[in-house]
C-alpha cells in the first residue's frame, strides 16, 4: 500500500509540473514616437481677378436708406403677380405691406403690424412678433432696392414660400422690377 501512494504522489508531482509552462516574456514596450517634423504651410496671397486688375474700386457707401413705393408686379414666365406697399425714411419702416400670389402654390401675405423693427442698419429687418423666425430685410444695392424674406413660410398658403422670391424696387422710379 505505501507503494502505491508513493506511486500516486509521483504521479501527482509529475503532472503537476507538466500543466505548467513558463510564462512567455513580455514583449518589449514600443519605441517612443519620434516628433513630428514641422510642415511650413505655404503663404497663400490672394490674386487679382483679370477683369479687376487696374481698377480703382471701392466698397459701396453705407448711407440711411429712402425708399417709398406703391407698386405691382407680375412674372410673364411663372405668372407670379403681388403688390408691394413700402415707405422707409432715414433707415425707420414706416409703411410695409406685401401680398405674393404664386399660381397653384399659394399666397404670402405680409403687414407691418405683424412685425417689428429690429435694426435699423444695412439691413433693415422687421422680425415676426409671433416669436417665429419670419424676418425681412431690405437693403439698397446701386440703384435698386431688395426686399427679402427668410423663414416665413407661416405667412404662406401652401408651400408658397418655396417659390418666393425677392421683391426689388427700382430706387429712382419706385417701380418693381
Amino acid at each position: 500500500m505505501l507503494a502505491r501512494i508513493s506511486l500516486i504522489f509521483m504521479a501527482i508531482v509529475l503532472s503537476g509540473c507538466a500543466l505548467f509552462e513558463p510564462e512567455p516574456a513580455p514583449p518589449p514596450p514600443p519605441p517612443p514616437p519620434k516628433p513630428a517634423a514641422k510642415v511650413e504651410t505655404p503663404k497663400i496671397e490672394s490674386q487679382p481677378l483679370k477683369h479687376l486688375a487696374g481698377r480703382n474700386l471701392k466698397p459701396m457707401p453705407i448711407k440711411p436708406l429712402n425708399v417709398k413705393t406703391q407698386c405691382t408686379f407680375r412674372d410673364e414666365v411663372t405668372g407670379t403677380r403681388g403688390k408691394l406697399d413700402v415707405q422707409v425714411k432715414e433707415d425707420e419702416v414706416k409703411r410695409f405691406a406685401a401680398e405674393v400670389n404664386i399660381p397653384k402654390r399659394g399666397i404670402c401675405r405680409f403687414d407691418i403690424k405683424d412685425f417689428g423693427q429690429i435694426k435699423s442698419q444695412h439691413p433693415v429687418t422687421l422680425n415676426s412678433r409671433n416669436g417665429n423666425a419670419c424676418a425681412v430685410r431690405m437693403w439698397e444695392q446701386g440703384t435698386r432696392v431688395t426686399v427679402a424674406f427668410s423663414d416665413c413660410s407661416v405667412r404662406c398658403e401652401g408651400n408658397a414660400f418655396e417659390y418666393l422670391w425677392p421683391i426689388l424696387i427700382d430706387g429712382k422710379t419706385g417701380r418693381c422690377v
